[in-house]
């Protein structure tokens, strides 16, 4: 039988967590920031035009957006775990000097403002870019203000946060079944395809969703290398910021896609955390 005090906390008899009760100071600050926070999205939900709401998403400038959005956060996704696995496995399990450095190169882009970034990718794989000078003379591949700009400006946003969620899981995972494997005369390789990969599977796919969402949600990297092209290079978040000066109410529409989006991926991730918390 389980006694409360006036606190509300169980008797030492039951096990369960005591209960505290909150501090004045500090469930005012609380309560306000949690206001702050809401509130903008609350705002979102109550001016949207819902009765007009199928047809702001079905004209032909907004399911331009949403297709090219869709196409490109998933090419973005493909492109970074292709070459964000390898890497997060490089920077786990293997030492090599500099390794610290290039840590920090690749979690760079977290930091970076997104427009900076975008001037980056303009002067390594513009026209007259580092990079891009060459592919253009040699191939006659123009990336920028092309759709495939769009992709390479999401992937190197987006890229980060694969690479560290990946790095993460093989950290955690334990090494003895690769060393296994191996004994038994499998390749590093092989042990990598074999137990590797299934081990780290729920952290690639943790990444992948979140490396998903932040292609999907990216502007200003896109904007700056890739401009603002109707059907080639705009995606939802550049027709947002062009509809809001024209057509509030189909900025309206496609705020409330991208915030369906979030929250589809936090809802996706919960069971993740909490396992992690």
């Amino acid at each position: 039988m389980t006694s409360l005090d006036k606190t509300g906390a169980a008797d030492t008899l039951t096990g369960r967590p005591r209960r505290a009760g909150v501090p004045l100071p500090l469930l005012l600050p609380a309560l306000l920031g949690l206001a702050f926070l809401v509130l903008p999205l609350v705002a979102l939900l109550i001016r949207a035009p819902w009765r007009s709401l199928p047809e702001q998403l079905t004209s032909t400038e907004v399911w331009q957006a949403l297709q090219l959005s869709l196409v490109c956060a998933t090419s973005a996704t493909a492109l970074s775990l292709v070459v964000g696995v390898p890497l997060a496995w490089l920077l786990a399990r293997t030492d090599f000097p500099g390794r610290g450095l290039v840590r920090a190169l690749v979690t760079l882009p977290l930091v970076l403002p997104p427009v900076v970034g975008g001037v980056a990718l303009l002067l390594a794989l513009g026209r007259n870019g580092v990079v891009g000078r060459w592919l253009d003379s040699w191939f006659g591949i123009t990336l920028p203000f092309t759709t495939t700009g769009v992709i390479l400006a999401e992937t190197f946003v987006a890229m980060p946060f694969l690479v560290i969620s990946v790095e993460g899981t093989l950290r955690a995972a334990d090494r003895r079944y690769e060393e296994a494997a191996q004994t038994l005369g499998a390749s590093r390789f092989t042990a990598f395809r074999r137990v590797t990969l299934p081990l780290i599977a729920p952290g690639i796919a943790a990444g992948a969703v979140l490396a998903w969402a932040r292609a999907l949600g990216e502007f200003g990297a896109t904007i700056t290398f890739a401009g603002n092209f109707p059907g080639r290079t705009q995606t939802m978040p550049l027709a947002v910021y062009l509809a809001l000066q024209n057509d509030p109410a189909a900025a309206i529409a496609l705020s409330l896609v991208l915030l369906a989006v979030s929250v589809a991926v936090l809802a996706g991730l919960r069971d993740r955390w909490m396992t992690a918390s």
